[in-house]
């Protein structure tokens, strides 16, 4: 079984990542890995954090000439902004000095949205310092490295990733339109809000103008879709062991996110149960769907055509004008303390999103098909695609066409 953790504060000297139970024999490329760090930083509305602050990756274990070994995987990514925090952050007790008083004063003023004051309850703290610095979303360069590496894995099977941006605001890509491929990825990455529909992209530009112009933050949903999957990946046995309720676990928990949809989700909850399913029908060279709302996953399983995971993000609660709150020192009334911040950070976290999906998928496969190195897992996968008896076999699974609800 797959384990990952990560570790570190967002203004501390390093993020550490560990993944333990990869296959040996996965290629590790560095640059696709900065690479997707460098994809996290992506999107108009970004603040000016993104252009300062570098990732400095460095792969301390489980690597050996660019190939997984087998053991755990570990990696560090250095942030190039610790000096200025050095005394504000250090591990050891120290004496502030005048240039870092003002950086280290106590954060009193909870923000609203935030893990702020929960966290200051939880943990016994009389200020936000201790909690914002963990709970920030810097944590997610961690998942991306480690979700990078997850994807050369899942390429060695066939299994391709990508994201975009659905929805900013209100505006929301039209009902119907393509979806992006693999092969989009670096189209949908020079668009300034990641979206494969030209002229919603405009829309969503101005919509993010609009909130900057007013002191305000803007939310929206991104959509990860996994092309290559076998189906029958995760199980309908125990609640724990099913693929949609391990997807909405992992994409869940990515900061800001609040809901998670497999396939159509809500809408499908509006239709009769006579348009709500996708029908099966005779192909040449298989059973085909005739739609695919399901998402790609039925009885808590991947069906082999295309998985659609969608993800809504909130707006940031860190928004410039500044919410009401109380100074829990005083008791008395207060604004937020506000510290830089994006307007919008949908378009990254459609790469995070990415990541998290693609580790999940690593770890049903892994569930699945075992393999001590990718050439066994890899065997494993094609001796179970070939005892699929004729009439069970699925046709066109990775057909785009049939994605959402066609």
């Amino acid at each position: 079984m797959l384990r990952v953790l990560t570790a570190g504060e967002s203004h501390g000297p390093e993020l550490v990542a560990m993944m333990e139970g990869l296959p040996a024999g996965v290629r590790i490329d560095l640059d696709d890995i900065r690479g997707d760090l460098a994809r996290r930083k992506l999107g108009y509305g970004r603040g000016s954090r993104m252009k300062f602050e570098a990732d400095e990756l460095h792969l301390s274990g489980g690597v050996r000439h660019g190939y997984s070994l087998g053991s755990p995987i570990a990696l560090r990514i250095g942030n190039t902004e610790w000096p200025k925090w050095t005394e504000v952050m250090n591990p050891e007790p120290v004496e502030l000095t005048e240039m870092s008083r003002g950086r280290g004063a106590a954060l009193t003023r909870p923000r609203p949205g935030h893990a702020d004051l929960v966290g200051m309850q939880k943990y016994g703290f009389d200020e936000a310092r201790p909690i914002l610095e963990r709970a920030s979303a810097r944590e997610t360069a961690a998942r991306v490295a480690l979700g990078a590496i997850a994807k050369s894995f899942l390429s060695e099977l066939g299994i391709r990733l990508v994201s975009h941006t659905l929805s900013m605001g209100p505006v929301r890509v039209p009902d119907g339109a393509p979806l992006p491929t693999p092969d989009d990825v670096d189209a949908l990455d020079a668009d300034p809000l990641r979206c494969f529909d030209a002229a919603t992209s405009e829309r969503m530009v101005a919509e993010v103008d609009d909130a900057k112009k007013k002191g305000d933050t803007v939310g929206g949903t991104v959509e990860v879709l996994a092309y290559g999957l076998p189906p029958g990946l995760g199980s309908h046995v125990q609640w724990d062991r099913r693929l949609d309720a391990k997807l909405a676990q992992a994409v869940m928990s990515i900061q800001a996110i609040k809901a998670v949809e497999i396939g159509d989700g809500f809408v499908t909850t509006t239709r009769r149960g006579s348009a709500a399913h996708d029908e099966l029908c005779a192909a040449p060279d298989g059973i085909t769907r005739t739609s695919d709302k399901a998402g790609g996953v039925e009885g808590g399983m991947s069906t082999g055509t295309v998985l659609r995971v969608t993800a809504g993000m909130k707006p940031i609660a860190t928004v410039p004008h500044a919410l009401h709150t109380i100074d829990v020192t005083t008791g008395e009334e207060s604004s937020a303390h506000h510290q830089r911040s994006d307007i919008s950070a949908v378009p990254a976290a459609g790469v995070v999103a990415e990541a998290m999906v693609a580790i999940t998928l690593v770890d049903v496969v892994l569930e699945k098909f075992g393999g001590d190195s990718v050439a066994e897992t890899r065997r494993n996968l094609d001796s179970y695609l070939a005892a699929i008896p004729e009439n069970l076999r699925t046709a066109g699974a990775s057909d785009p066409s049939l994605a959402g609800g066609v």
